[in-house]
């Protein structure tokens, strides 16, 4: 988190935890963020008696926590329709094949390990299948299953917090939300217009962290593709949770390449992001 955020935090979050109880520490520091973008200040170094410890906004509970879990995994993929379950059922399975054959290639697991990987993930409210918590006990040359959680809403509620969701809604729900400078624009070019705080405002990038995010979409169903959403804009003029599809034959070494080598999908410097998944994200930030 950089110390910029950090210090809105510590004069912001306090207050409006206790103004917005039982929320849970991802939404309370976006309402932090929030007041920042709504602001006539251009720099994020408030004035004010301090309201809350870095140990409080950095490790709160969250909501979410418990689907994000603290296994071995690099990634998540949220599933958000939910209208043809043997499409869902091969996605998995081509999927779970994957990662196993990815595992064993980094270095063979022992004769008498069986890595398995849960399709099924309940929302907080739900109940927890105990099949994924023995998954992150598998270990196999330093990898453990899964690689990518699976979370598959079961109730009718909990589908309905998550169907056919935008990438910055999943972004909120899963991942920490942070401030970073904008990249700077290359010479001769303009500043980003109008300003949308995904892209360049006030100078200033609403980015997120924490572990991958891939998105199971209606369009999964028919060409068996998520959608891998980027946590912050890469070039100016990208967005934060831009996206694109890869295959489920793709995702496990994706992911591993990603979380593990460093590796960054930049399209060699082409913008070749889904533009209705780009504005969707960028109206759905500045309608927040």
């Amino acid at each position: 988190m950089r110390d910029e955020f950090l210090q809105l935090l510590v004069r912001r979050y306090g207050t409006l935890k206790s103004q917005f109880p039982g929320e849970g520490r991802r939404k309370w520091s976006l309402r932090v963020l929030d007041e920042f973008w709504s602001s006539a200040d251009s720099s994020p170094t408030p004035t004010g008696a301090p309201t809350a410890l870095a140990e409080e906004f950095l490790h709160d509970d969250d909501p979410f926590d418990e689907i994000v879990g603290d296994g071995p995994q690099l990634g998540l993929l949220l599933r958000t329709d939910f209208s043809n379950e043997d499409a869902w059922q091969a996605f998995c399975t081509r999927l779970k094949s994957e990662e196993d054959e990815f595992i064993a290639s980094v270095q063979p697991a022992p004769a008498d390990a069986g890595p398995s990987t849960s399709a099924d993930v309940n929302m907080p409210d739900g109940n927890a299948d105990d099949e994924d918590d023995s998954d992150s006990d598998e270990e196999s040359g330093g990898l453990s299953a899964p690689l990518i959680k699976l979370i598959n809403p079961q109730t009718e509620q909990d589908r309905a917090l998550v169907q056919n969701i935008s990438n910055l809604r999943a972004l909120r729900l899963l991942n920490d939300v942070d401030l970073r400078p904008a990249p700077t624009p290359p010479a001769g070019t303009k500043r980003y217009s109008p300003p949308n705080r995904l892209v360049d405002k006030k100078g200033w990038q609403e980015i997120y962290s924490g572990l991958t995010i891939w998105v199971y979409d209606a369009q999964s169903n028919t060409d068996q593709c998520a959608r891998l959403v980027s946590q912050e804009g890469g070039v100016y003029g990208t967005a934060t949770g831009d996206s694109w599809r890869a295959k489920a034959s793709h995702l496990v070494e994706l992911q591993f390449n990603m979380a593990i080598l460093g590796m960054k999908i930049d399209f060699g410097g082409m913008d070749r992001y889904d533009y209705p998944e780009r504005r969707r994200n960028l109206d759905e930030a500045e309608g927040s």
